[in-house]
């Protein structure tokens, strides 16, 4: 069984930082991509971030220049460092995580998800 645990959300206001991290733990072969998504009251869940094989990136239009994903593979965690937060970015933020199973069967796993509230 594979858990991915998210911590770093809470309050910020227009303009501020938050980092938020997610760890993955479990037995497994190996992870990968890792990616986060965030989902806002009354509307679908959406990629903002994801990162491919520990080096390549993908950024949702509404967060490039603003947010930066990384991985930290000897730990199996990942991080979404986010600068310049706007109302709109206010989510629940959810780790996900493709991961290659000790009997090789692939899994999607998804994190219990963090709030990320953005206000003044």
């Amino acid at each position: 069984q594979v858990q991915l645990v998210e911590s770093g959300g809470g309050l910020a206001q227009p303009g501020g930082s938050l980092r938020l991290s997610c760890a993955a733990s479990g037995r497994f072969f190996s992870i990968n991509p890792m990616a986060w998504y965030r989902q806002a009251p009354g509307k679908q869940r959406e990629l903002v971030a994801e990162i491919t094989d520990g080096i390549s990136t993908n950024y949702a239009d509404s967060v490039k220049g603003r947010f930066t994903i990384s991985r930290d593979s000897a730990k199996n965690t990942v991080y979404l460092q986010m600068k310049s937060l706007k109302p709109e970015d206010t989510a629940v933020y959810h780790c996900n995580a493709g991961v290659l199973m000790t009997n090789l069967t692939y899994l999607q796993v998804w994190g219990q998800g963090t709030l990320v509230t953005v206000s003044s």
